[in-house]
Parts: C-alpha cells; structure tokens; sequence
C-alpha cells in the first residue's frame, strides 16, 4: 500500500517538515529546533504533527516509508568544537604538519594572528617511511605504536585518523596502524587511503581528523533519530544529505561528508524549482534563522573539492555554498562607533525579543518595528508553550534602548531600517562572491529566494545587486526540505591522477571503470537498480606547474552506457573557464589532470510539476492593510494571503503576502506576479 514520505531539514533555529501523503499531496510543519513543546528530537515532532500523532507516540509500522533527512548537527559540533576527543597519527617527524598547514596568512596585516584550534587532542608519529615510488625506506614499528597508541587509549580517546606521508598510494602501513588501533579497542578509525585518497598530506589529514571528530558524534545522533522512529519495527528507510547534495543511508553517513547536509538540500531544492519556472540561470538566496546561504547554478551543481568549514580544512565533495552571518536571528548592536549585524545569532532558544524568552534584539526584531512581520499574520509558536504570537512590543522596547544610544534623534523605525540595510549590504556582497567575482553577470540570473527569512528581503537585495527578476517558490519557506525529497541517492570516489590532458583520456575511461564500481554497489544496496542510475566522471585539471584545478565533466554514463563523452574538448572547455575565473589564459602551457571523481546517482522522488493556468481578473481584496517603515520613509500596503491568490494575478508594491510559513515583502517600484 502507498505510504507516507517525509522530507526535512533540521536547522539551527527552525526545523523544517514536509511530509508526502500517500495521494502525493503535502503537508509542511516549521517549528523550532529546541524548545519546540514536543517530546523528543524536533524532526520527529514535526512528523507526528502532521501525521496526527500525540507527542511521543509511537509512529505505527507500516504508515512512514521513507524519511530524507538534513541535519546541521556536524556543523554545529565543528563551530562549537564539541566533536569527539580526536588522537592524530602520522609519520615520525610530521607532528605539526596540519600545524603548519599551507603557511597562508588570510589577515595579512594582523599583528595579533589567532589561529584556529586543531581538532585532533594529541598526536602520535608513526616511525615509518614510505617513498613517493612506493619504496619503504623505514618499515612501521608496529610495537612502539601500539604502545603510544594503548596509552591515547588509556587517557579516553576513542577516535583515532591515520594520515601518512603518501599513505594515499601506498596505504599498507595505513592499514596496518588501523588493525593495530582497532584491537587496541577505538572505535572510530579514520584513514586517510580510504576518506580522501588524493595527493597532499595537509588536506588528507585535515579530512581524515574531521570524519574522526564528527562521525561518532553524528553516528549519537542518528541512532537517537532511529531509534525515535523505531525505524527498523515501523520500516522506515532513513536517508541523510550528504555535502555533495546527493543521499545516502544512514549507515554511510560519515562526519566528512555531513559538514552542509543542511545548506546542501536548498541547492538541489534550488536548481529544481528553477528549472521547473524555465529559469536556467540561478542565484539561490536561502536565508534561516541563523545565517544566510548563497549559490550559483547554470545547468549543473558547483562543487568544491577543498574548502575551509568553521576554521577547518577539507577535501571531500562539497556544493559550493558560501555562508554569511546575517539570519533573521543574527544580533544588532552598537559598539560604541558603528551598528553590526551577527556574526553571533540568537538562535532558537532564546531566539529574538519578540519570542517571548527574554531574548536580544535580533535582525527578525527589526522587521517586527518596521512592519514587515505583523504578529497577526504571524504562526503563534512563541513562549514557554509554543503557543503565543510574537511580542511586538518587547521588540520596540529593546530598540528604544538601542536608538538611544545610537544617538542622532532616530526613531526606532529608523533605527530598524538601518540594521536591514546592513544585513542587506552582508547577503549582497556574499552574493558578489559566488557571482560576480567569478566570472558570471549577476543581473542575467534570477535570484531564487527562500528560507523562513529570505522573502523579507528578497528585494532590497535583488536591488543591490541589479538583479531584475525572484522567484519564490510555494515551498520556498522550507525549500531546503523540500530540495531532499527531489535529490537523488549518490555515492562518490575520487583518486589522484596527475597525467597530462594530452595522454589522460584511456586513464580518465580506466577511473570510471575503477572508481564508478563501487559507486554502483553502493547505491544497489541502498535500493536503486543499475539501469536507474547515472555515472558523471569529472577530470579536475590545472596548468602545468600551477596549484589551482578546475572541475570539468569529463564522461556521463547512463544505464551502465557511455552516453555523453567530452575528453575531447576538456582542453578548450578548461580555456574559457579559467579566461571566465581569473580574467587570463595561457595557450601554450601545458595541462594536467590532476584528480578523477565519479559520481553515481539515482533515485530522486517523483516529481510532479503544476501546469498553472492564468487567472483572469484582478487580484482579489487585501486582507487587511498596514504601514511598514523601508528606504528612510513609510509605505502604506496591502496585506494579501497566498492562498487567495491565483497564477495571472499581479500585486504591486508596496505589499505583504503572507504564506503559511513566511512573509514576503514586495518593495515599492516591484511586482508580485
């Protein structure tokens, strides 16, 4: 019998929950990530919610089918360093590598340089030494380190990463310190042949210390979640979302790929909903509670193979999505010579002022004085109960206060508006980054908006920026939820290949073969038939001699079929996207292929677009109408409700329409169509 399907995103403040009835129909719940007057984990009080279920009741077996799931717990535990008590291993005389890191200074004139903690407690080094031809020039003194490794394990260390000098190619003596750790009783071992098998021992090692910190945190985790559910009794298949933006099953969920879970499924909620408006180029604007999250689409995913998370560096597949500190959550302050906006939030618990927990004054605040989030419209989820409207007038208390000591006879009004233009200034310049600093015109694209915060301001940065057109979509309050149910269930594998262009072609089709395997029974034991999936093999290439590598799809097999094959143009694909990254190209230099990924996936959600069809007429009475404060002055709008109006229909601004799960803003001189 068909079965309910639930989509949700776990956030910082806000926990988001869709759920898919039987007839296909949805059913959205928002409600908060601690403090939600349920029992248990947020996730799961949302789905009893909607399935009608009383706090803490068992869900019945046979009523939940699936549950796709993001979750912000790994990137939580990194930014507040409350990960898993980490031992590093590495070989003898490389104690400090990931110390030293690459020796780059991001503040080059700070005096006072604050480097960011090392995750792993202490290290061990290894006396081995193996070659870069593979030659072992110092066998593994395998007594010496299983007597460090007993006493890490004496002083309550668990977790143990394993990164050797050219252990990605030659692993024995990685596997051999495995065995040893492993009967010596730790229970997470992290290697680094097996969790980033590419050249460079910094970025391995960083990688392999951050699965060993995060993974045993987030393996609590998900078998809390499990367990709640009684997943195995009721049958539920519980799958996560990786960094990558694919899913995967719970027990191939690993702390190095958990770090975006969250952001990850407003990237493919994105791309989705675009394309289905006919929109090909895409700006996302995904603004939560706690921080805003932007991304660049134009027909296929951006990914990162390096990237910086929370101080800590990484090599695994990961969208690339840049994170700013300004969500309806982030703090307001004055410190004396100059208003800021976060990078410190509010979080769900106290939340802002205006949730009636005693908060601080928060950006969410600023829109309760100016108007744009009215009370009334607004769910009553606030409180000690969770039932009670947001407290307006607590809001306008604390920016008394604020206005005051800002000085310049400003009225709170005023003093609100230029927190949002700050806000505003911080989400458009995160923009600028994945945009226009790399190459691409903004103002061609569309900016799709979503998360509880992002229709507030969705236009003011789209002013900002030039963009012309947003596109908010029904879901787009909890488009990131939303984005789960419509990615599909991957599995990837990456090696270092380091082979010229010229010569690289047999190499890159031996990769797909080599690495697109393992791939394929990864995503069989999760329930998707070869003939479902797809294979893309993507060749990261970069000058001869030069450090930056661009990734560039190199292969796309579907159905176990070579379907489309681009190694013959990789060379003058590579030209114009570095002439589009950093402004130049040279011809006559040579290339290399310096690292193979192969990506398989399948088993996307069935999705199934509206054909709307215009209303004739126009748009029906306002609800009611207001005043918000915007741009320096006062705007007299009219207040609409979604649900009232129909595709063809046209608001023009200044107006509110209020959706189920957000407010969204229309600006004087836009259109809501």
């Amino acid at each position: 019998m068909p079965r309910w399907n639930f989509w949700i995103d776990r956030g910082g403040t806000f926990t988001d929950v869709i759920g898919a009835d039987p007839e296909g129909r949805l059913h959205a719940r928002k409600i908060l990530s601690e403090n939600h007057g349920g029992k248990g984990d947020s996730a799961v009080a949302g789905m009893r919610a909607i399935l009608g279920l009383a706090p803490g009741a068992a869900i019945p077996a046979g009523l939940v089918n699936e549950v796709r799931m993001g979750t912000t717990i790994a990137t939580n535990a990194l930014l507040e360093r409350k990960g898993a008590r980490t031992l590093f291993v590495t070989t003898r005389g490389f104690a400090d590598v990931l110390e030293i890191g690459y020796q780059d200074r991001p503040k080059i004139f700070a005096r006072n340089i604050i480097k960011p903690a090392q995750l792993y407690e202490s290290v061990i080094e290894a006396d081995e030494r193996v070659l870069a031809d593979g030659t072992i020039e110092r066998p593994l003194d395998a007594a010496a380190a299983q007597a460090l490794l007993r006493a890490a394990f004496a002083r309550g260390i668990r977790s143990v990463a394993i990164a050797l000098v050219h252990g990605h190619q030659y692993p024995r003596h990685e596997k051999a310190l495995a065995a040893l750790a492993a009967e010596t009783g730790f229970t997470q071992i992290s290697t680094s042949h097996e969790v980033s098998p590419l050249i460079k021992i910094v970025g391995r090692g960083d990688t392999s210390v951050a699965d060993a910190y995060l993974s045993p945190v987030l393996r609590l985790y998900v078998a809390r979640v499990a367990a709640e559910l009684e997943a195995e009794r009721a049958g539920i298949r519980l799958l996560f979302m990786m960094s990558s933006g694919g899913l995967t099953s719970a027990k191939f969920f690993q702390g190095r790929n958990a770090v975006l879970s969250g952001p990850a499924g407003g990237v493919a909620g994105l791309a989705k909903s675009a394309q289905a408006a006919g929109f090909a180029r895409v700006i996302g604007f995904d603004m939560g509670g706690t921080s805003t999250d932007v991304a660049h689409f134009d027909g296929r995913f951006e990914r990162s193979l390096e990237c910086e998370v929370a101080g800590v560096r990484m090599r695994a597949p990961m969208m690339r999505i840049h994170t700013v500190a300004a969500g309806g959550g982030s703090l307001l302050r004055f410190d004396g010579a100059r208003c800021r906006v976060g990078p410190e939030s509010a979080g769900a618990d106290p939340g802002p002022a205006c949730y009636r927990r005693g908060g601080p004054l928060a950006l969410t605040d600023a829109n309760v004085v100016t108007g744009k989030l009215s009370p009334e419209f607004f769910p009553a989820i606030f409180g000690p109960g969770g039932n009670e409207p947001l407290d307006g007038e607590a809001a306008r208390g604390k920016f008394a206060v604020l206005a005051a000591q800002i000085g310049g006879g400003r009225s709170i009004e005023e003093a609100a508006d230029g927190f949002i233009k700050i806000a505003v200034a911080n989400m458009a310049e995160a923009i600028k980054k994945i945009s226009v600093q790399r190459g691409h015109d903004v103002t061609a694209y569309v900016l799709n908006c979503f998360g509880g915060a992002g229709g507030q301001h969705a236009c003011l940065v789209a002013d900002a920026l030039g963009i012309p057109e947003v596109l908010i979509h029904p879901m787009s309050g909890l488009l990131s939820a939303w984005g789960m149910g419509h990615a599909e269930i991957s599995a990837t594998r990456a090696r270092t290949l380091n082979e010229p262009l010229e010569s690289a072609g047999p190499a890159l089709a031996a990769a797909a073969l080599e690495l697109g395997e393992p791939c394929a029974i990864e995503l069989e034991s999760q329930g998707v038939a070869r003939a479902a999936q797809s294979l893309s093999v993507a060749a990261h290439i970069r000058y001869a001699g030069a450090e930056a590598a661009l990734d560039l799809p190199a292969m796309i097999f579907r159905g176990g079929i070579l379907t489309e094959d681009f190694r013959g143009s990789l060379r003058g694909e590579f030209l114009a996207a570095h002439q589009m990254r950093f402004g130049f190209i040279d011809a006559e230099r040579g290339l290399v292929v310096e690292a193979v990924t192969a990506e398989a996936s399948g088993g996307a959600a069935a999705f199934l677009p509206v054909d709307p069809v215009a209303a004739a007429g126009d748009a029906p009475a306002p609800a009611a109408r207001t005043v918000f404060f915007s741009d320096g002055r006062r705007h007299d709008a009219a207040v609409f409700k979604r649900a009232a109006l129909a595709p063809g229909h046209r608001i023009p601004g200044p107006a509110l329409i209020i959706e189920a799960h957000q407010t969204i803003v229309v600006e004087d001189g836009w259109e809501a169509r």
